[in-house]
């Protein structure tokens, strides 16, 4: 019997649903074991994340390459120094390793950074994917596959990875931020692409992503752009767009993913740690999604400032879709307002969190406390429901967490789970 909620028992109740519902992470970095060394895990990736790599030069005077050129290890044992034993590690990241650890069952109280290494070290990397996944409550990943990168290449003209949990989406980033670079690998590969955009290399450039996309069983096409990306614009990346991808997801059926916003290498020393953001403009997502409504649109923007916009913008096209709270928006303080604000503008159809993970581990924190969060706002607003006199019943719960958490992006992709 479906069971009306009362005021008593009803954040009980929302915490049960969003804890049992099965998670499908439509954005990360992680990869299958059969990419090998793409697939980082365990406490020494964790604590050499960009993430704490950034806060740990808050801490010290070492010079940039002096840390960069250390092994792995010897920079984890520096960052665990400075950012767990000498002070208390009250960031986001820094409580993020701490959640994986308790996540895992080890004891965080004793500080033992030796005794965490050797359990990783006792662990066959298939077993510890099938722990990841069970811990965060994940059954699918959706992977960022760069076809130029030779160690992925590999794999995928080897015939792919096998395991069903972790999805592709073809990522275009060298494609359409460096085209000529791009251009002179897709001719080695028998594409007949120019320099000019002609009708030849448009024609090249559309067969390059449908092959490329129909190879991985790509749930959508992605790319990462800077704050300044404006649409319609007269650049070759704006050609491709309009061009070549836009034809070829209406063809195949799926989206496009534009992520929006990173201010790339405002400190080169840094690396990848050295990446900042700047507020975009809507204008491109509102034109995109006017001029091609037969198109989808996967989009999450990175500065706080445009968020408010972003959501709006979703209200007037159906075929936009919201997802996650990227980066430095990934804080539960951002990720609590943001999810708030969308679900007061655009009810239960948006995602409302992506992890992002680079580091296998980082799956279990960052859903973790994501799910916290979106329990916490889902109570709030169900009893803003009940304050109406309107019947809230458990199954009917149970159904907005499903799909926040995984059925909204099945739906929009137009697939099932499988």
């Amino acid at each position: 019997m479906d069971r009306p909620v009362t005021r008593e028992n009803l954040r009980q109740t929302v915490e049960a649903a969003v804890a049992g519902a099965r998670i499908t992470d439509v954005h990360t970095h992680i990869f299958a074991e059969a990419f090998g060394g793409l697939l980082l895990w365990g406490i020494d990736e964790l604590l050499t994340y960009h993430y704490l790599i950034a806060e740990n030069f808050r801490y010290t005077d070492m010079p940039y390459e002096e840390f960069f050129a250390l092994p792995k290890r010897q920079q984890a044992d520096l960052v665990w120094r400075n950012l767990f034993c000498d002070r208390s590690p009250l960031s986001e990241a820094q409580r993020g390793v701490l959640s994986v650890l308790a996540g895992l069952g080890l004891d965080v109280a004793a500080r033992d950074l030796a005794a965490y290494r050797r359990y990783f070290a006792s662990l066959a990397v298939d077993q510890y994917v099938d722990m990841v996944f069970a811990a965060a409550g994940v059954d699918f990943v959706v992977m960022t596959n760069d076809p130029f990168d030779p160690r992925e290449n590999a794999v995928w003209m080897a015939g792919g990875h096998g395991d069903r949990r972790f999805k592709a989406a073809l990522r275009l980033d060298p494609l359409l931020n460096a085209y000529e670079s791009s251009a002179g690998r897709m001719r080695e590969w028998g594409y007949a692409v120019g320099r000019e955009m002609d009708g030849r290399t448009i024609k090249e450039i559309r067969r390059f992503l449908r092959e490329w996309a129909e190879r991985m069983a790509a749930l959508y096409l992605a790319v990462s752009l800077p704050p300044a990306f404006k649409a319609p614009e007269d650049s070759p990346r704006a050609r491709i767009i309009e061009e070549c991808v836009l034809p070829v997801c209406r063809e195949l059926g799926i989206p496009f993913a534009l992520m929006i916003g990173v201010n790339k290498r405002v400190n080169r020393q840094l690396g990848d740690a050295g990446d900042a953001v700047a507020k975009a403009d809507i204008r491109a997502i509102e034109y995109l999604c006017d001029k091609y409504p037969d198109n989808k649109f996967m989009v999450t923007m990175l500065a706080r400032e445009n968020q408010h916009e972003l959501a709006v913008c979703a209200r007037k096209f159906r075929n936009l879709l919201v997802f996650g709270c990227w980066w430095f928006l990934n804080n539960p303080s951002v990720v609590e307002e943001v999810t708030r604000m969308r679900l007061e503008l655009l009810g239960l159809s948006f995602i409302p969190q992506h992890s992002d993970a680079r580091v296998l581990d980082q799956l279990i924190y960052k859903w973790q406390h994501s799910k916290q969060i979106i329990a916490g706002v889902l109570t709030d607003k169900y009893s803003d429901l009940l304050a109406t006199g309107w019947t809230v019943t458990e199954t009917e719960i149970r159904r907005a967490a499903a799909d926040l958490l995984g059925n909204n992006f099945w739906r929009f992709v137009g697939k099932k789970p499988a």
